[in-house]
């Protein structure tokens, strides 16, 4: 399961939508040669570990949550379906074998959720017989026929349906929606949407439409009978073994996966899609797409054979399965999930090649891969364990950053996950593994994904790559098929190391929050030595500890640099570094690996020093932060930020450009011919970006035409969206010509700015395009739309304004429409009204369209507060 990058965004925005509406109408690095031998480690002092967590009164929040105890275990499972748009329901047929795990028993309890049971039956040689059972709408008690033993199965038939619609579910931030099966524009209602029909199950929602053990510690073989409309493509687990004409405009096809897998993981697909065949070896690879971007399939999704070929020689072990295909599809409930061997994407991965110049979605394609061997081959045993399963698919985007564009990429996307890490849930610290909680979908988080691929990245660098890899191995060779916990990965990394390390498992997985550090550096002429005082400042009242670090220190001395191995087991320590004179550098944690936050009392010229000498794309941009916005800056500091602005990294480049003080006339003279290079001719968008914006902040109007000169013809959407920006300002009339010229594009990535332009305008000629616009965009698109039509529909002309007023309220009111859209669009309704309202003063024929959009005001609020119970202020 792939988190949807800007969920935090997103998710604020829903909200204030919804206000909108309601309110206003790392040993360390053992096997490097590059480790000094005659500098000991540090000891590791056990009777000061954790001492001040211990001591900390902290209670679990929630109850705590154990594996599934397993009764049954299902060998495989056989489902014969079909679909009914109308009504959204699933008819199904499910064929089930089972045995008794250990002890014998009578009885088995399937999750069934929302269905209509017709039978339940033994399947027998001698003719099926009914059996008795007991069902509450979301478990299926049934009552075999005898007892059975752990060396005999037996094979159910159930007849039922699924309603997925008529259940009450509720999602989680990763997972907006718990419905397991989804029908999407059913009835075709919505001209520019496609019908389709998928399925999401995790965690436990695949239950809503095929009866099973619906936890993953369980694993099933599975195949699927798909009867469709001959129409329609369908995608599921495994291989299609046939497909028959049914004579009478339907279709079955049988899917079939003979290899184990967990429940969640089964998955359904029907739509109108293309398939583009690829391939890994002799292994299928397909990618399915609308038609309208069958023509890009390759461009989106044409390094997975790389991918696969990585991370198969990366751990050792060869892609297992039968064929790796990919979909995207409509209105999807997260950002990606890794059903095994058809993995569903959410729509964002529709894009043409003009819209990938400013990035592709390698991260979300890589990362749900890398599942099929955590996730997939082997499963977390329970939900407590899931970020065995999610931090390693988050670790594997930075090793196919590493792979694809080298060491700055992969540090680049760590430093990120940091970022996003401590940014979302550093304020509420938990542990990795977490057995008490509320609900297992508040495990898909930033503590879960980002802080565990961060933790993945520094026993990386604490074991080595080679150790690091083979005990990967270790762990996916020995639990093959079957599940694993975090102790399973312990041992694994024990057993080829050969060390203990459950100080770095208790630490790191068993225990809330990150080490916070202050790091201050004194040089003794008398000593001949440097100290470096380090204190970990954490909060350890709530189960924080202090941390065992071991951290790589570089010394920089005499043209020389030396390194050494200290760890650091208390609260405060200082160490001592053989130095003759002051070193120009103490670079502490020199891999740059650990993930903490820290203050690192440096000097401007020690700065300085680490950009020029410090080989790490961290160190680099550590520097030039350090000098950000930063005035009257000396000149060895402020050759190193315009030296920054040519580095080989582009996010250095952009960092550079960014950070640096444009304050005096010298920096100016030397920065501007660097700016105006990057704009016309840096390959990466975003510096081009960061560089058109420096520029116009010069307030140089002959600089800034001459690079916008350049960025109109753009072939970048975010170049062009930022010229459009900077003209809307300087020159609203060719703001508004280039805008008229972009009328036709089809990417969402310009309707910020084309919006605000038309809306700004206010022409009658641009009400096609917000129309179109509202119908077509999907997310943060639909939010700059529905914004920008408030100032349109206030500035245009009455009757273009209740044109407007009518589709708004048609969305208000239209069904198929998320509800923050229909929400979003009534609370639009009502800023327009009360704009207008302050406007009658000055002009009494808006007083008909006052009343107008009050009338559509009552009717969405009568309509509304029926299924919702929301009143629209007036």
């Amino acid at each position: 399961m792939k988190l949807i990058s800007n969920k935090t965004f997103l998710s604020l925005l829903l909200f204030s939508l919804l206000i909108i509406s309601l309110n206003s109408g790392c040993k360390i690095f053992r096997g490097r040669d590059y480790y000094p031998t005659d500098v000991p480690e540090i000891p590791y002092d056990s009777d000061s570990y954790n001492s001040e967590a211990e001591d900390a009164d902290v209670t679990p929040v929630g109850e705590y949550h154990a594996s599934h105890t397993i009764m049954n275990d299902i060998i495989s499972t056989k489902l014969e379906v079909s679909f009914d748009w109308e009504h959204q329901y699933m008819p199904g047929k499910a064929t089930i074998t089972l045995k008794p795990h250990f002890y014998p028993t009578d009885s088995l309890t399937l999750d069934a959720k929302g269905f209509d049971i017709y039978k339940v039956e033994m399947v027998s040689t001698a003719g099926n017989k009914l059996l008795q059972y007991v069902y509450d709408s979301l478990q299926l008690h049934i009552f075999l026929d005898k007892t059975y033993t752990r060396n005999e199965q037996y094979t159910l038939f159930i007849d039922y349906k699924a309603k997925p619609n008529e259940r009450a579910t509720e999602g989680s931030a990763a997972i907006t929606d718990a419905k397991g099966l989804y029908f999407i524009n059913p009835k075709g209602e919505e001209p520019n949407k496609p019908k389709q029909i998928w399925t999401q199950g995790e965690t436990e929602s695949n239950s809503a439409w095929y009866p099973t053990i619906d936890k993953p510690n369980m694993k099933t073989l599975i195949e699927i009978y798909m009867t469709v409309d001959t129409q329609y493509v369908t995608l599921s687990n495994g291989l299609m073994l046939d497909s028959k004409n049914n004579k009478n405009g339907t279709r079955t096809d049988h899917w079939k996966m003979d290899l184990p897998i967990a429940p969640y993981l089964v998955m359904m697909a029907v739509g109108d899609f293309i398939i583009t065949h690829d391939k890994w070896r002799n292994i299928p690879v397909d990618y399915y797409v609308e038609p309208e971007y069958s023509a890009y399939a390759k461009e989106i999704f044409g390094r997975t054979p790389e991918m696969i070929e990585c991370y198969s020689k990366l751990l050792g072990i060869d892609y297992v399965w039968p064929k790796y295909s990919q979909i995207i599809v409509r209105d999807f409930v997260s950002g990606a999930m890794e059903n095994t061997t058809a993995v569903v994407h959410y729509d964002a991965l529709n894009q043409t090649h003009r819209e990938m110049i400013d990035g592709n979605h390698d991260d979300i394609i890589c990362h749900e891969l890398f599942h099929h061997w955590f996730g997939d081959l082997v499963t977390c045993e329970s939900w407590s364990n899931i970020s065995l399963n999610e931090s390693f698919a988050d670790y594997s985007e930075a090793l196919w950053a590493e792979h694809k564009n080298g060491k700055d990429a992969h540090d680049l996307q760590v430093y990120n996950d940091k970022n996003t890490y401590l940014l979302a849930a550093a304020s509420n610290p938990v542990p990795l593994i977490r057995y008490h909680y509320e609900s297992q979908e508040d495990l898909f988080d930033a503590n879960s994904y980002q802080r565990g691929g961060c933790v993945l990245n520094m026993l990386r660098n604490y074991v080595g790559d080679e150790a690091f890899f083979k005990s990967l191995n270790v762990y996916l060779t020995e639990n093959k098929f079957g599940t694993g916990e975090v102790h399973t990965l312990r041992m694994a990394f024990e057993k080829v190391t050969g060390e203990d390390l459950n100080w770095f498992f208790n630490e790191y997985y068993l225990s809330p929050g990150h080490p916070s550090v202050t790091i201050n550096y004194t040089y003794s002429d008398e000593s001949n030595a440097e100290f470096v005082t380090i204190e970990q400042t954490q909060d350890t009242t709530t189960g924080t500890p202090i941390f065992r670090l071991p951290i790589d220190v570089d010394v920089y001395s005499g043209g020389e640099t030396k390194r050494y191995r200290v760890v650091m087991n208390k609260a405060r320590q200082t160490f001592s570094f053989p130095a003759y004179t002051k070193p120009d550098l103490i670079n502490v944690d020199a891999t740059k690996s650990i993930l903490w936050e820290k203050t690192d009392i440096k000097s401007d010229s020690e700065f300085v020093f680490q950009f020029k000498h410090a080989p790490l794309f961290m160190d680099r941009y550590e520097s030039v932060e350090h000098f950000q916005n930063e005035q009257d800056l000396d000149e060895p500091s402020r050759l190193a930020l315009i030296e920054a602005m040519n580095d080989q990294f582009w996010f250095i480049r952009k960092s550079a450009v960014e950070m640096i003080a444009l304050d005096d006339e010298k920096t100016i003279t030397q920065a501007k011919p660097i700016l105006v290079s990057l704009v016309k001719s840096d390959p990466n968008p975003h510096v081009r970006v960061a560089a058109l914006i420096k520029i116009n902040l010069l307030a140089n109007e002959s600089l800034t035409n001459e690079v916008l000169s350049y960025s109109v013809n753009d072939s970048s959407y975010s170049v062009i969206a930022t010229t459009l920006e900077i003209l809307k300002v300087r020159n609203p009339d060719k703001a508004y010509t280039l805008a008229l010229s972009l009328k036709n594009e089809s990417t969402n990535d310009l309707n910020y700015s084309l919006s605000t332009i038309f809306a700004d305008k206010g022409s009658v000629d641009d009400y096609s395009w917000f129309e179109d616009k509202l119908n077509t965009a999907n997310g943060y698109a639909i939010f700059s739309v529905l914004t920008a039509m408030k100032t349109y529909l206030v500035n245009t002309n009455s009757e273009t304004r209740m044109k407007g007023v009518d589709l708004l309220a048609v969305t208000a009111l239209n069904d198929s429409k998320d509800l923050w859209v229909k929400l979003s669009a009534s609370g639009v309704l009502s800023q327009i009204k009360n704009e207008l309202e302050l406007k009658r003063s000055e002009n009494r024929s808006l007083d008909n369209d006052i009343q107008y959009i009050q009338k559509k005001l009552d009717e969405i609020n009568e309509k509304q507060s029926d299924g919702f119970n929301i009143q629209i202020q007036k």
